[in-house]
């Protein structure tokens, strides 16, 4: 199938920004062309097109109407736009909740704990950070997702919403960090809810390895049209 006329993904494989946006797409069913990027070695059509340089990108090609391109440079509005013309998980609906307060819990996500992820997953870095207060600052926020979690199987109520979905890449790069110390935590929920988002067939399906997309080339249809995972079906579990 050509991608020409779908929309196209700057992408990097393990980047949780990026793997969010991915996961919005693929539940949604928006077809684009997948460019996976090399961070060391950007292409120069990305840097034209976002100079911030940073993945994911989603470019939206001219409308038949006549609205030009658009350019998407965050992964939060990439997964709005994705679920806004479909979202047949109910991701913006949550059972508990507004998406006014989903946004401020990813909010929190974005702000103060990636930070403190960033000083203990990158030290070196961050020469002047003690790592242990800053994991320290992290374990509290992470304590309050438990604290959310014994009311609920999810962050906002019972089905799996777009606040569980933009924070688990974040929790996921956390726990990667130092396995043994995360297994060693008295959050038995909040890792039962990150083993369960890991073991997704959702998660799997975004998680293809893709070679380096190279300038000039087409890119790769996404999502992946041979998944067999769609909602409603036997083996959907999207969290």
């Amino acid at each position: 199938m050509s991608t020409c006329a779908l929309p196209v993904l700057y992408s990097f494989r393990r980047c949780p920004y990026a793997i969010r946006a991915r996961l919005a797409l693929a539940i949604s069913g928006q077809a684009c062309e997948l460019r996976e990027v090399v961070l060391k070695s950007k292409p120069p059509s990305l840097l034209q097109t976002s100079p911030k340089g940073t993945v994911p990108v989603l470019v939206l090609p001219p409308t038949s109407d006549g609205a030009p391109v658009q350019v998407l440079e965050h992964s939060l509005d990439i997964m709005l736009w994705a679920l806004a013309r479909h979202d047949p998980g109910g991701w913006l609906r949550p059972s508990h909740g507004t998406q006014a307060d989903m946004r401020v819990l990813i909010a929190q996500c974005d702000g103060p704990f990636k930070h403190a992820l960033d000083r203990c997953k990158y030290p070196n870095r961050y020469p002047q950070a003690n790592p242990e207060a800053e994991r320290a600052q992290a374990s509290a926020w992470l304590q309050g997702l438990e604290a959310r979690l014994a009311k609920h199987p999810h962050l906002f109520g019972t089905h799996a919403a777009l606040a569980d979905m933009a924070i688990a890449p974040f929790v996921r790069q956390f726990a990667g960090i130092d396995a043994d110390w995360w297994s060693r935590q008295h959050w038995p929920r909040l890792q039962a809810w990150l083993a369960q988002w890991q073991a997704s067939p959702l998660l799997h399906s975004v998680m293809h390895k893709l070679p380096a997309w190279v300038e000039g080339t087409e890119g790769v249809l996404f999502p992946p049209s041979e998944e067999t995972w769609a909602p409603g079906s036997s083996a959907w579990n999207p969290l």
